[in-house]
Order: C-alpha cells, then structure tokens, then sequence
C-alpha cells in the first residue's frame, strides 16, 4: 500500500517516487517513530542531520506524506523536513494540481476534509496523465491521547 498507518495507528505516511526508495525511506521513519515514542516531528527531524553525511541516504529518490492530528511533513530522499503551507500535503506527479484544487476548495466551499481531498485527486487526475484516478482514503486515529 502506498498510504499506510504508523506508530499505533496514529500517524499517516504515504510515498510517492521509487517503490524500493520509499520502502527505505518509511522503515528508517517508522524506526524512529518507535525511538521517539511517536513524536512526529522529531523522528523526521533528527534523521535528518546524520542524512547529509550517509552518501546512500542522500540520493533516495522517494518522498513521504506524513501527518498526524497536529502535523504534517514531507520528508524527501535529500534529507529535507518541509512543512507544507496550510497543512495540505501534496506529492508525486500530480502533486502541485492535487494542492492547488485543495486550496481552491477550501477557501471556496464549506466541503468536509475528505470530500476536498476525493475532489482535489479527481482534478489531477484528469490534469495529470500520470496521476491514477483509483484511490484509497484513510484517517490517523486519535489513539490514547
């Protein structure tokens, strides 16, 4: 599955690019997940500063979508933590369409989180040829707070 739940269900990764990049881009991420208790951005921040001296992390072409109730992260193949603007993720080939129709959306509409999300994949999809227009949804879980 390119989208899965992590860290007891609470945080959400998906990938986009090479599948055996984003494999070993999500087990060194869920790795640290687990060392740090499931603190989102400390186990995408710390990785980072030992990425820019491992020259076969550097070169990774994959990128994760991670996000859990209070944050969302891309974490790229380079080492980067980018924290998206108004918190919609968005990567892969369709990746600015999909983030361009979300934010149209909910500046414009009263649509519910998942009905912005089905819509903004429906609009790249039809702009992107590499874009699939099968998709699965899913929600991190609040879990024990």
């Amino acid at each position: 599955r390119k989208v899965r739940k992590l860290y007891q269900n609470r945080i959400l990764a998906g990938f986009a690019g090479g599948t055996a990049d984003a494999f070993t881009l999500f087990e060194r991420f869920e790795a640290k997940l687990e060392k740090h208790q499931g603190n989102l951005l400390r186990s995408a921040v710390e990785p980072a500063k030992a990425w820019r001296t491992d020259r076969a992390r550097r070169r990774l072409e994959a990128m994760l979508a991670v996000a859990d109730l209070d944050n969302s992260l891309i974490i790229t193949g380079n080492g980067d933590v980018l924290e998206p603007e108004q918190g919609i993720v968005a990567i892969g080939s369709g990746g600015a369409y999909a983030q361009a129709a979300a934010r149209g959306l909910i500046e414009n509409t009263d649509l519910t989180p998942e009905e912005v999300v089905k819509k903004s994949l429906t609009i790249a999809g039809d702009l992107c040829i590499y874009t699939c227009l099968l998709y699965t949804s899913d929600a991190a879980d609040e879990g024990l707070g």
